[in-house]
């Protein structure tokens, strides 16, 4: 049997060391395919793209997929695939660092120093009489608040024990390999404003949803500890820009360290804003690269899914070299209508996994003889089917 290439479309750059993963015997990858298999990409907004009808699956090298149409693509049968924890490092060194930089007052530090002019004598004199205003705080025995306990604010939580900060966590959604993952010195509380009240640090680290839009806002402002710092390393709409510019008027924070700048904060004394640093590292890249890549590459060829936000996790190992991937909506005699059509066909069902995960569900369906394009048609026309897929093993 004959497998034609697979074809990816590349939008952004993605790293190259990720890209390798993918042989060229077997796929085409470039940035000017027309009919795509799959799509990997970083930041580019792909909501007004017009998706080809050909995609069976996008991968996106990073954690948030805001900039791609999941709803659509979820009534299509296509998996959304991210990279959750793959930059998490790079994002948990950046936490530390505005942290530190809020601590000691850095950036006021760093500008009153560049305004500075005049021979050594003059700038020993106005340096010793400047720095004063610049004494800060030293990290340990204050308490860091988490907000959303997943890969990042897991290893932030352990990073700020290791220094000596007290460190207390809350996060409804908290998954169970989270819980193992989370340090036993974390204290957990039972509401955001919990956190909130207590913490003279106070750090991001949940995905935008509706839920989340505006999750800091003016009302628990006023909650927190005079002086208190808030870290915004998640995403922009998590915290209300206007309400932060309100709270540091009034002395409620001292700083907002963020890494999206909105134009509300430009140019405010406590303020901290970075230019959406948190994966810009070489090496959180290349993680997200090779993860999303790994990933797309195993659902095309052996139809598992891993990290796909959209779809269930499923993963079977092979042990024919037929099998049939199949999407659909998770409604009541779903797998009896599909092992119906293949028992029809004179098929015999070597394995089968289902999954389902909310509205939607995806089963693996493993046979011992080849499967005819017809059967598959007559799949893909059961009321309910999203997609089929059949990926037989390379021979």
């Amino acid at each position: 049997m004959t497998t034609k290439k697979f074809e990816i479309l590349v939008l952004n750059q993605i790293a190259q060391i990720g890209l390798k993963r993918l042989p060229s015997e077997s796929y085409h990858v470039g940035k000017d395919v027309a009919m795509p298999d799959a799509i990997l990409v970083r930041s580019q907004d792909m909501h007004a793209m017009t998706i080809p009808d050909s995609v069976r699956a996008i991968g996106r090298a990073g954690a948030g997929t805001n900039n791609i149409p999941v709803k659509a693509m979820s009534v299509r049968g296509v998996p959304v695939f991210n990279a959750p924890g793959a930059n998490a490092n790079a994002v948990k060194e950046l936490v530390l660092a505005g942290m530190l930089m809020a601590a000691r007052n850095l950036p006021a530090a760093l500008a009153f120093v560049a305004s500075l002019s005049g021979d050594d004598e003059g700038l020993a004199k106005r340096i010793e009489d400047g720095k004063k205003q610049f004494a800060g705080v030293e990290l340990p025995e204050h308490t860091l608040g988490v907000i959303g306990l997943g890969k990042i604010g897991s290893i932030v939580a352990d990073t700020a024990i290791k220094l000596g900060m007290n460190v207390l966590g809350y996060d409804p959604e908290i998954t169970v390999d989270a819980a193992w993952g989370l340090p036993a010195q974390v204290k957990k509380a039972h509401s955001i404003d919990e956190v909130l009240k207590a913490s003279d640090f106070v750090t991001l680290h949940v995905p935008l949803l509706e839920v989340t839009r505006h999750l800091i806002g003016a009302k628990n402002l006023k909650l927190m500890r005079h002086g208190t710092v808030l870290l915004n390393f998640s995403r922009e709409e998590i915290v209300d820009p206007k309400a932060v510019v309100e709270a540091i008027e009034s002395k409620q924070l001292k700083y907002y360290v963020t890494d999206f700048p909105a134009s509300v904060l430009i140019g405010n004394p406590g303020v901290i804003a970075l230019p959406h640093l948190g994966a810009s590292t070489r090496e959180a890249e290349d993680n997200c690269a090779m993860m999303v890549v790994d990933q797309v590459r195993d659902y095309l060829e052996n139809g598992n899914i891993q990290n796909a936000v959209n779809f269930p996790s499923v993963a079977m190992q092979r042990e024919v070299p037929y099998r049939v991937a199949i999407t659909n909506a998770n409604v009541p005699n779903m797998l009896g209508q599909i092992s119906g059509a293949m028992a029809k066909a004179g098929l015999n069902i070597h394995n089968m996994l289902n999954r389902s995960k909310g509205e939607m569900a995806y089963t693996l369906v493993d046979v011992d003889s080849a499967v005819s394009e017809a059967v598959v048609a007559q799949i893909a026309s059961i009321p309910g089917v999203l997609a089929v897929h059949y990926v037989p093993r390379a021979q």
